[in-house]
């Protein structure tokens, strides 16, 4: 009998390679910055030619909509930022950084607290009320007049017991920053059909037997989802607008109570008192 080491081994059948797998690309898109050695491009711009010749507000408005603002629109766009840099010492953002500073906690700590104070009812109504807008403006467009879906969405909300997104304030029976803001929107010419149907709602809530009540006034927040929406922003952008404008007013209340007040201290923000200077008049060479 033979050794069976001396049979051949051969298989019983015929198995087939797998193709090895490709690796996946592993690069991705996309179309914010170009970083080169001695270049920086942002959306296609160098940006040492941006530097002096387009203010900090045109730039955002370019890095988020990917081209530049026309003049007007980068006025109105850097008005809409300048009005929500800060609102003194009982925003609970503000509050929220004030507490963290006096723990001795680092600055970005501190104004990393009072950007996760942002939420539905401080900070969060732009991108609401823009969308809250683009509901009236498809009524609009489907054949109802101005005045007839602003009657409607104020008796949405009426229904369901709320306010409109974009109208009300806890201390403002008019707030003044709406108002201007608006007003440049009409001076530069760039009131369109977001500002005209914000206008419709606000003299349809104000016609309510309750208009005396602040509640139903226009605010601040209302104005920007307005003229942003004219300037093309979508409703996705609308609080990140807040959020880029509060930062710096959050970073000086962090400093000031760093540099300013004993640490370890029960912040109480009716007992504040404002002693920063009086009222003043901005220069006849800055228009």
């Amino acid at each position: 009998m033979a050794n069976q080491r001396d049979k051949p081994n051969r298989p019983t059948h015929v198995t087939k390679r797998r193709a090895r797998p490709q690796p996946e690309d592993p690069s991705w898109r996309t179309a914010i910055t170009r970083i080169e050695p001695n270049e920086i491009l942002i959306r296609g711009y160098a940006v040492d030619e941006l530097m002096g010749r387009l203010s900090f507000a045109e730039t955002v408005y370019l890095i988020l909509r990917g081209e530049l603002p026309t003049p007007t629109m980068g006025k109105l766009f850097g008005a809409a930022l300048v009005a929500s840099i800060d609102h003194g010492v009982t925003p609970p953002s503000t509050l929220a950084t004030r507490n963290v500073a006096t723990t001795g906690a680092q600055l970005k700590a501190s104004v990393a607290a009072g950007v996760l104070g942002f939420g539905m009812y401080h900070g969060g109504d732009i991108e609401s009320c823009m969308r809250f807008l683009q509901e009236g403006l498809a009524m609009v467009r489907e054949g109802a007049t101005c005045t007839a879906a602003a009657e409607a969405l104020v008796r949405s909300c009426t229904d369901a017991g709320k306010r409109p997104p974009g109208f009300g304030h806890r201390i403002h029976t008019s707030d003044p920053r709406a108002s201007r803001l608006l007003q440049m929107a009409h001076e530069l010419e760039l009131d369109g059909e977001h500002v005209q149907m914000i206008r419709t709602v606000d003299r349809v809530a104000s016609s309510r037997p309750d208009a005396a009540d602040h509640s139903w006034s226009l605010n601040l927040d209302g104005a920007i989802a307005a003229v942003c929406g004219d300037m093309g922003f979508e409703p996705e952008l609308g609080n990140a607008l807040f959020l880029i404008a509060r930062v710096p007013g959050l970073v000086a209340h962090a400093n000031e109570e760093r540099s300013r007040h004993q640490p370890m201290r029960q912040i109480d923000p009716t007992q504040a008192i404002y002693d920063g200077p009086p009222p003043r008049r901005l220069p006849e060479t800055r228009k």
